[in-house]
């Protein structure tokens, strides 16, 4: 009987003095997640400020600058397990301008808690959040709906925010969510299921994400092969590089992009040893019939259902950089393993993004690229805008095709 558990990545997002620490705190103290030493790290270091009971979120809040100021500034990754399950957490900052960390650590994630305030409800950041999870794609939301305690663990008060995060997540097109009224600080719904809300039917967070179901497997999605490395062996050539997606097998008629040789597969290699078939995501190395000239960049496809080969790329789009980006900008866009240059042709009829800013772009490529819709692969959907001066990373960006 196999013993093997699966992974769960998840985000955690909400806006400034939500609680979102804490809840995060809890999560990893009430699922035994955490050693006794940094338990009594915790305990003497909120002693020393006065509190009387263990302040949660200094288990999270680790850069000395977020324990100064009491936030979280950065995206911190938390690895932690139960029976059921093994978990990555990536715990991202609330501030508007820490948006594009929000967008790093949710761009892997299966499933997005959202944190509101039950005193403030959806807010501003809400929104943003909200709006970022959908951008993103992410299969599965959690609305955490923290502090109940301080509203007397009101069902109308919940309801109300329910509501209103409806309105906004069905206008963003995201394709459903789980609400859960919370305290983080009195462990309310977070491991175990409150006594205080029997009006609540539904599990607790953490029972959410041990049985939510895991994304589809990439093995099953159309081949895609980024080529990575050609290794020569005197006359013969071996591809190297990550299976984005799919499977492949010997005796496979294969297409390489952009230039659109076909050709067939005569042998894979996978940890040094021959094999019959590879499935994403397993690096490889694959040997093909013809002499093909194939380097790093091309794309390999099995199949019929292969990628749009475009020039003109159309995508929604996260700043990054601290430098705007403009129309005209000629910049250097680099997706899988293949980095070609480019134009800046429209940003949706706005002047410019700054750090932070969401937005739709147009770009022209100065070679072609192997696209899917960010939709159906976020491995082949995805890109990096560079700047081609120093090489700095400028703008994430989803395809739409």
């Amino acid at each position: 009987m196999s013993t093997t558990i699966d992974t769960l990545r998840f985000a955690t997002a909400g806006s400034v003095d939500d609680g979102k620490s804490t809840l995060v705190g809890r999560l990893l103290h009430d699922s035994k997640s955490i050693l006794t030493d940094q338990l009594e790290a915790v305990e003497r270091a909120s002693a020393s400020r006065g509190q009387d009971a263990p302040d949660l979120a200094l288990l999270t809040d680790g850069l000395r600058a977020e324990r100064e100021q009491g936030i979280t500034i950065d995206v911190a990754y938390r690895y932690f397990a139960t029976p059921r399950r093994r978990f990555i957490l990536a715990d991202t900052p609330g501030h508007v301008q820490y948006t594009r960390n929000m967008v790093t650590g949710a761009s892997t994630a299966e499933l997005t808690v959202i944190l509101v305030d039950a005193r403030n409800g959806v807010v501003e950041q809400t929104r943003r959040h909200a709006a970022i999870a959908a951008l993103l794609r992410v299969p599965h939301v959690v609305l955490a709906v923290n502090k109940m305690d301080l509203v007397g663990y009101e069902e109308k008060q919940f309801d109300r925010i329910v509501e209103d995060f409806a309105g906004h997540s069905a206008a963003l097109g995201l394709p459903g969510f789980t609400p859960i009224p919370v305290s983080a600080l009195a462990g309310d719904n977070v491991v175990e299921r409150s006594a205080h809300m029997d009006w609540y039917p539904g599990p607790a967070l953490l029972e959410v994400l041990e049985n939510v179901p895991v994304g589809a497997d990439p093995a099953d999605a159309p081949a895609r092969f980024p080529v990575q490395y050609v290794i020569r062996h005197g006359e013969v050539r071996h591809y190297a590089g990550q299976l984005a997606s799919g499977a492949l097998r010997v005796g496979d008629r294969v297409t390489v992009h952009p230039s659109g040789e076909t050709s067939e597969i005569t042998g894979i290699d996978v940890l040094g040893r021959d094999v019959a078939k590879a499935h994403a995501p397993q690096s490889i190395s694959v040997r093909l019939a013809d002499q093909r000239d194939v380097s790093r960049g091309d794309m390999i496809t099995a199949g019929v259902d292969v990628p749009a080969l475009t020039q003109v790329v159309r995508a929604a789009v996260c700043h990054l950089a601290d430098r705007p980006l403009r129309v005209g900008d000629r910049v250097l866009v680099r997706h899988t393993t293949r980095t070609v240059r480019g134009t800046v042709e429209d940003l949706a009829g706005e002047a410019e993004l700054t750090a932070n800013d969401l937005g739709r772009i147009a770009l022209r490529t100065a070679e072609p690229l192997a696209l899917d819709d960010y939709a159906v692969s976020r491995r082949t959907g995805a890109f990096l805008l560079i700047d081609p001066a120093d090489g700095a990373t400028l703008t994430a960006g989803m395809v739409e095709l």
